[in-house]
């Protein structure tokens, strides 16, 4: 099978429904049953929501799961550089030919009938995930919870909802409380939910919809505590203290990903070593990645390059402590952003760590905002700001000026994608 065969009918699928987003389940539901209900077959699955870190915290309990010996199919979006990233087959990148079987099933089975893109591809991550076996199966919400195509487990092992904040008002609700009601959506009567911390009027919410369910909450400071002390990451619950390495992943943030991951893997009954795993072993890609190889490294041997696909005031808050805590040194943005999305919200965290921000627009994305707003917006902020046709002209004047500069290209997982892409 060639690269173009998923790709081919990846593309007829985003032409079975006229919008990207439309919340319901009713269509996912159809599918499903036309192919004999696969959500109903999968080994033990842990659902994943919130606004920030699913991803992050996904990815240590994955590599927890393989730390205990143990296998774990993990579905995530959006991918970054291949659609396949979305679909790890008990640890492994789903392959092209079984990609395409499973896509082109699905297409045929839905027969023609309206459907979003995000939906009938996560039917056909379930379908993948129900012929293979696994001991595990991690489900990350994409957008929302309640109405998400995830949403369709009866009963899952767990649950786990990450850090809320607002993102993506116009589909989950403009106040922090409609979000969480939204979020809290996955919650299932009788299953244990993982929590991490949250702000007060998002808890009330949370723990309201799981007290209707009978959901038993292993929540952040009230059954787990996850602090950083000398160097090291100390997490605690009712079975005791573990003294572990930090994350591999960077940030002050990943401390309390970390925790929510422990938290999970603890529930599984993880010993010392594959809790140690999750936090040495886990990766992923484009969250505060430092790029080593490829064309743009090579285009700037003496600069330090880095990249991040957080998009919203509260990624930017994170991504600004890393930068805080990084060596000094001149610091130079290379930003693109979705026009969707809170873009001065997003620059002031990040005004008094960078000498200036290069606006550029993310290449082959309709909803990108221009680069000239880009540009405007982080003048707003006090940025020195300019703007350039693409990241490699971005990075090539920027070097140009200070070539042992520090560069951050961020805004967008859809960038993030193209510089991956790009970078080979």
């Amino acid at each position: 099978m060639t690269q173009a065969s998923s790709d081919t009918i990846l593309t007829r699928m985003m032409a079975l429904h006229p919008k990207l987003m439309d919340l319901t389940l009713g269509r996912v539901w159809r599918l499903l049953a036309a192919l004999d209900n696969p959500q109903d077959r999968l080994p033990p699955v842990i659902h994943l929501a919130g606004t920030n870190g699913k991803g992050s915290t996904q990815a240590m309990i994955r590599a927890g799961i393989e730390g205990m010996g143990k296998s774990a199919h993990a579905y995530t979006s959006p991918h970054l550089a291949r659609f396949h990233e979305r679909i790890r087959l008990a640890g492994e990148l789903i392959t092209e030919a079984h990609l395409t079987e499973i896509l082109d099933e699905c297409y045929e089975k839905n027969g023609g009938e309206t459907i979003t893109y995000f939906e009938i591809t996560t039917v056909a991550g379930l379908l993948a995930f129900a012929r293979t076996p696994a001991d595990y199966t991690l489900l990350e919400v994409g957008l929302g919870g309640r109405l998400d195509a995830t949403n369709v487990i009866a009963a899952p092992e767990l649950t786990v909802i990450t850090p809320i904040s607002i993102d993506h008002e116009q589909f989950l609700g403009d106040t922090l409380s409609k979000i969480a009601t939204e979020k809290a959506g996955i919650l299932k009567r009788g299953v244990p939910c993982v929590v991490g911390p949250q702000p007060a009027e998002v808890m009330e919410v949370i723990e309201a919809t799981a007290a209707r369910l009978g959901a038993p909450l292993i929540a952040q400071g009230q059954h787990w505590h996850v602090t950083q002390e000398h160097g090291r990451l100390v997490f605690q619950d009712e079975r005791g203290l573990l003294d572990l390495p930090l994350p591999a992943l960077l940030g002050a943030h990943q401390i309390q990903n970390a925790g929510a991951a422990l938290a999970v893997l603890r529930h599984l009954g993880a010993d010392d070593t594959a809790c140690e795993a999750a936090m040495t072993n886990a990766v992923w890609p484009a969250r505060m990645q430092r790029l080593k190889t490829g064309p743009l490294v090579q285009s700037a041997p003496e600069a330090e390059l880095w990249l991040d696909g957080g998009h919203n005031v509260a990624a930017a808050l994170a991504l600004a402590d890393v930068l805080a805590n990084l060596p000094k040194r001149p610091t130079h943005l290379i930003c693109g952003m979705l026009n969707t999305k809170d873009v001065t919200g997003y620059m002031a965290p990040l005004a008094k760590h960078a000498n200036s921000l290069t606006a550029i627009s993310i290449p082959n994305e309709v909803n990108t905002l221009a680069a000239a707003d880009t540009s405007v917006a982080a003048a707003k902020v006090g940025m020195k700001t300019t703007t350039a046709t693409s990241a490699a002209a971005g990075l090539a004047a920027i070097i140009n000026q200070d070539p042992q500069a520090r560069v951050l290209i961020c805004g967008s997982l859809y960038l993030a994608g193209a510089i991956l892409r790009e970078n080979g």
